[in-house]
């Protein structure tokens, strides 16, 4: 009988695969014994996680159970308890967490439906004005807002849903092509691109900076300013294209929109004035932003300099002394506690992996393979990023994709002669902008696609249309804005 917590067959497949990776396959040359026996356990989490077996949450735990009680890192079951442990002592873990709780503040408040409105009564006299309207709401959230699900499925669409019903274009009524169809896409094109402009805008991008930090015996650590200024130009070009490829490969029906921007006035008048709890919320963010971009360090010396999980602390603290955020808030914020448990898992297994020798045996292999090819390591990483990209299309997560691939890809790269800077920014972008591809890529997919404005051809077509636009910006003017920085 199917348990009412646990799904039979992906569980099933997990429990299978550990067995037979740590019983029956041999443990190649060359690997560390107890490397390959973590990587059965750590296979064994990722398809626990690909097929929903449990919350992800509760395989993680499960996860550090297993690191600990098989004791594949130590000997000693003490020692072996620590190191299963030790993914909760990761700052990058808390930053995320953290960061989740604050966002909380924009839901609460309503400044994230006050910002949607405010763009839109500006630019929503036309479709292709209002689709710019979202991706620009997105673009002002997504440094604050480290669940991509939350700022794009929770604040952003039923936005979008709002101005669409206004038009009475539903999928309801059969008409989707009216406006929701084009609308639903830009809404869900946005978040790709703006996760990949933040290390706060997505949960997995801090786990990329420690996959980078490990790679490279911490001689590359991007900070928070570095990713965005990296980030930027692609991501500005990006969103300015998205919503103009979209609009000539689906054009909504109707294409002047006035009443779009009475709608949003109309909104904004209902919710009144800007609250104290709204002020006190921008303040809050500035000062994340100002702290976060190292702006009084550089003014004023490294005597200023605050650690970025140190002034995500900080911003909690505020929220919670002037009461926009109260202790009940923080103990309800599941997905923070739930991001910490899993996060703190994955991180743990990924460490050791490399710590025990196998992630660089694979990339050997992977090294090996391409260098017959007898390429450049220009073409060689471009090889390794599409792979990696494309992939994705068997993932129903971008953690459990970072997590199973990122390390091994990364370091290959670098054998092959890529810059790690270059790699780790571009390999991060690609992280973020491969949740384009389907409508199960990350979970704002679902609740999108799941409203009905937009049929699954439609919304592949899309994907694959997108991610050639997306890494193209990326690799091309990306890379010359690197060159232009001095990155390589």
């Amino acid at each position: 009988m199917q348990s009412p917590h646990v799904r039979l067959i992906p569980a099933s497949l997990s429990v299978l695969s550990a067995l037979i990776l740590w019983f029956i396959v041999p443990v190649p040359d060359g690997v560390n014994v107890n490397a390959w026996h973590l990587l059965a356990l750590f296979v064994a989490t990722i398809i626990a996680i690909i097929g929903k077996a449990m919350p992800i949450g509760a395989v993680a735990l499960i996860a550090i159970f297993f690191v600990a009680f098989t004791g594949v890192t130590s000997n000693s079951p003490s020692q072996a308890i620590k190191d299963a442990l030790s993914g909760f002592s990761s700052s990058l873990i808390w930053l995320i967490g953290i960061a989740i709780i604050i966002s909380r503040g924009l839901a609460k408040t309503g400044l994230g439906q006050r910002i949607g409105y405010y763009f839109i009564s500006i630019f929503g006299k036309r479709t292709l004005g209002v689709g710019y309207a979202l991706a620009l709401s997105e673009l002002v959230l997504a440094p604050v807002t480290p669940s991509n699900t939350a700022r794009g499925g929770g604040i952003i669409h039923p936005i979008m849903r709002s101005i669409a019903e206004s038009f009475h274009s539903s999928s309801e009524e059969g008409s989707q092509r009216k406006i929701g169809h084009y609308l639903a896409l830009v809404n869900y094109h946005t978040n790709p691109i703006t996760s990949a402009m933040f290390i706060t805008a997505t949960a997995p991008n801090p786990l990329i900076v420690k996959l980078i930090a490990d790679a490279t015996g911490a001689e590359i650590s991007i900070s928070w300013g570095t990713w965005a200024l990296a980030a930027l130009l692609p991501g500005l070009l990006c969103l300015l294209l998205m919503p103009l490829v979209l609009y000539f490969l689906y054009p909504p029906e109707i294409k002047h929109t006035p009443d779009a921007t009475k709608f949003a006035q109309q909104k904004l008048r209902a919710m009144g004035k800007t609250s104290t709890q709204e002020k006190i919320m921008i303040a809050v963010f500035t000062l994340l932003l100002v702290l976060w971009t190292g702006l009084p360090a550089a003014l004023f010396g490294d005597d200023f300099k605050v650690h970025t999980t140190t002034t995500a602390m900080l911003g909690l603290s505020v929220l919670l002394v002037t009461g926009v955020l109260t202790w009940d808030d923080v103990l309800k914020e599941k997905s923070a506690w739930d991001t910490i448990t899993w996060f703190a898992a994955l991180i743990m297994m990924a460490t050791y992996l490399n710590k025990l020798g196998l992630i660089a045996w694979f990339s050997g292999v992977v090294e090996t393979n391409i260098t017959h090819l007898g390429l450049g390591w220009i073409p060689s990483i471009s090889i390794l990023v599409l792979i990696y990209f494309y992939t994705h299309y068997f993932f129903a997560s971008t953690t459990a994709h970072i997590t199973a691939m990122f390390a091994a890809i990364f370091a290959a790269g670098i054998a092959l002669g890529a810059p790690p800077l270059i790699l780790g920014l571009l390999m991060a972008a690609a992280s973020s902008l491969m949740m384009s591809l389907t409508h199960y890529a990350t979970g704002t997919s679902p609740i999108i696609f799941g409203s009905g404005y937009v049929s699954m051809g439609d919304w592949w077509k899309a994907g694959v249309v997108m991610s050639v636009v997306n890494l193209g910006v990326w690799c091309i003017a990306g890379g010359l804005w690197w060159k232009a920085l001095g990155y390589w």
